[in-house]
């Protein structure tokens, strides 16, 4: 038991699972009712974004891809939330050359996310690499609008610029 309380604080990692993130914060008010959280939603709008994206189509997807690089927390939790939202298999991979071919014959729906910093280039090639090898129908689902901005510091900005 901490010494005090009346006196915890918690943060989160910006990559975490939304689900499990939420779960632990329940258990910490449930046991320490004073504690204090963020202000703001300290998750990463995008991670937050792609979490509800996969979990809206998993459960109708026979396998996902999830473009990313293997040490990315982002890509890696995408993985876990499409098996826990009902995918049956969900993969990371880096790019098209990365897909192991012989795991997406006789399936019917494949879901396809990124990783926040994978380039949309990537995401391309892998779509492209399937419609060369399967009769595909894409369906572009979308959850939310991804429309904020991030101003360059003032101490950057060129001279006169606002």
């Amino acid at each position: 038991m901490p010494r005090d309380p009346d006196r915890l604080a918690y943060i989160t990692q910006t990559t975490l699972s939304v689900d499990d993130t939420a779960a632990i914060v329940a258990i910490l008010r449930e046991r320490f009712p004073a504690i204090r959280g963020p202000r703001k939603e300290d998750i990463c709008y995008a991670t937050t974004n792609r979490q509800a994206a996969v979990k809206a189509i998993a459960a109708r997807c026979d396998r996902v891809i999830v473009v990313g690089a293997p040490n990315s927390s982002n890509s890696l939790r995408l993985v876990e939330v499409a098996e826990r939202a009902g995918c049956p298999k969900a993969l990371l991979v880096q790019s098209a050359a990365d897909i192991p071919w012989e795991q997406f014959h006789g399936i019917k729906t494949l879901g396809v996310t990124a990783g926040a910093s994978a380039p949309e280039r990537l995401v391309t090639g892998i779509v492209d690499a399937f419609r060369a090898r399967f009769a595909t129908e894409i369906e572009h689902v979308v959850t939310r609008e991804e429309n904020i901005g991030f101003n360059v510091p003032r101490e950057l900005r060129s001279p006169g610029a606002p």
